[in-house]
């Protein structure tokens, strides 16, 4: 008995005297423990968070530029050369102005307010991700066409014997086609509007060929002043029409 109790008594000692190794984790169990306290709102779940969210590096903000187009480059598609100037970084930490030539593809039928986007090529900042640049299409006023979605419309004034006798309009389109209308056979009335199916823009993102219509509206151009004898020609002319 009393070798049982001192081998007792050893294997206590070895116990006590023996250094603690904490049980191995498996690995990834740290980091769901982690995110459970970030869930959970607790104070070392702020401090893990607040410690990853210093490590991030945040991007400058995107340079814009505008980007002129005339109707015919939106019609058929061009590709411009746009300079501009951006911050860059030198060496020594200062900011200076840098001036570039980018080259931006205009695709067939874009409107006002589309945007490309060059990853990258925007201001710098020190600490920062280079930003993006950023050029936004605009679109010139054109003499002869207005823009109304994927249509146009044309406005075309008509002398008021012409209305009334006949005429013709000749004209090109966007895409340097040659359009040519006329009326022999029909009185053009104030307000009357001639629809010329896919005269218009290209859709962008349409079914290939897709475009919209030209809309000629016409205007009667009124004579300012007439003289008796005329005046009494046209009433007797007229007078029979409805």
């Amino acid at each position: 008995m009393a070798k049982a109790e001192q081998g007792e008594k050893a294997v206590a000692a070895g116990m006590m005297s023996a250094p603690c190794t904490p049980a191995r984790e498996p690995p990834g169990k740290k980091v769901y423990s982690a995110c459970s306290n970030v869930g959970g709102g607790g104070g070392g779940g702020r401090r893990a968070f607040a410690e990853f969210s210093s490590y991030v590096v945040r991007k400058a903000p995107p340079l814009e530029r505008k980007v002129e187009c005339t109707l015919e480059e939106l019609c058929n598609g061009c590709k411009k050369e746009v300079s501009h100037t951006r911050d860059v970084v030198t060496k020594n930490g200062l900011i200076v102005k840098k001036e570039v030539t980018q080259t931006i593809r205009v695709k067939p039928g874009w409107r006002k307010g589309a945007t490309v986007t060059l990853e990258g090529m925007g201001d710098e900042r020190p600490g920062c991700l280079t930003g993006d640049a950023v050029f936004v299409v605009s679109e010139k006023r054109h003499k002869r066409f207005k823009r109304l979605g994927d249509d146009l419309v044309l406005r075309a004034w008509v002398p008021l014997v012409s209305a009334l006798t006949g005429w013709s309009l000749s004209f090109r389109l966007l895409g340097g086609e040659k359009l040519r209308c006329s009326f022999r056979d029909e009185v053009i009335c104030p307000g009357y509007v001639k629809v010329v199916k896919g005269g218009g823009m290209p859709v962008a993102g349409g079914e290939k060929g897709a475009r919209g219509d030209l809309r000629v509206k016409f205007d009667i151009v009124f004579p300012e002043n007439l003289t008796g004898e005329q005046r009494e020609g046209l009433a007797e002319i007229l007078r029979g029409c409805t």
